[in-house]
């Protein structure tokens, strides 16, 4: 053999030589313990039941309940079985649990008194406030006396939503006679905790009745004043149902001046 080639064979046995090993150590088992006869004893779910009774007094061990003991699973099934999870896994064991319980209920709460606040429906009350101004003129033909009234409303809203006014029914009376009514279609708006917001409002009335014209219009007579009833209802909208709210009240009124100057 040419001495090149020699030279060439020892280079190649002094690289590889790490990477070999002995025969002693091919022989040497892989697992500890495993030449010596001692290896560590596996639970078969195969066993009988005195078969299983011996394993379990030499080795205190469980059957894993998704693989069987085998360490293995079963092929086809790798979505139909549940993984067993440590009771000390920190994934059971999220942090801040009770501040977020405690968040969530409170914002439910608040969700629910805001909703209970706006659904709830509250106090709306209607008042009689009095005469702004009247006209005042008579008839001597047919003792009538003719009224121009206008009058005010109190109006208070206590829901924390906004009602919309729909109609205005007024009638007035005098002696239980009614001598003038009123149908108007509003367009107002009444906001949100709103208290005393006035209404105007004008009605027309004709008293026909030849006492309440002397008293009206007869010089020997030091007070002209009649009494007149106001009643009538206000209808409104609120979250889109609507309701009506009752008033009434009594007014003096001089009906022997031409006109009363406004309050």
């Amino acid at each position: 053999m040419p001495f090149p080639v020699q030279i060439c064979k020892v280079i190649m046995k002094k690289l590889l030589s790490p990477f070999k090993r002995s025969d002693k150590e091919e022989k040497d088992p892989i697992l500890e313990g495993s030449g010596s006869g001692k290896y560590q004893k596996y639970i078969s779910i195969n066993n009988d039941a005195s078969g299983s009774s011996s394993s379990s007094e030499e080795s205190p061990t469980v059957t894993c309940p998704t693989c069987r003991g085998i360490g293995r699973i079963p092929r086809g099934q790798e979505k139909e079985l549940v993984a067993l999870i440590p009771y000390s896994d920190q994934r059971l064991k999220p942090r801040r649990t009770k501040c977020y319980v405690c968040i969530a209920v409170f914002s439910c709460l608040v969700i629910c008194a805001i909703v209970a606040a706006l659904l709830i429906q509250l106090s709306v009350t209607v008042d009689h406030a009095g005469v702004n101004s009247s006209l005042v003129a008579h008839d001597a033909s047919t003792s009538t006396v003719y009224l121009e009234t206008t009058n005010k409303l109190n109006i208070t809203n206590d829901n924390l939503i906004g009602i919309k006014i729909l109609d205005l029914n007024v009638e007035v009376l005098h002696m239980s006679v009614v001598v003038g009514t009123l149908n108007l279609k509003e367009d107002g708006t009444v906001g949100s905790r709103v208290t005393n917001k006035q209404i105007f409002y004008t009605v027309k009335s004709n008293v026909q009745d030849p006492n309440t014209f002397k008293v009206c219009t007869w010089d020997q007579i030091k007070v002209h004043n009649i009494l007149l009833l106001i009643q009538g209802y206000l209808k409104f909208s609120h979250i889109g149902h609507e309701e009506q709210v009752q008033f009434s009240g009594y007014e003096y009124l001089d009906c022997k001046n031409n006109s009363t100057v406004p309050q």
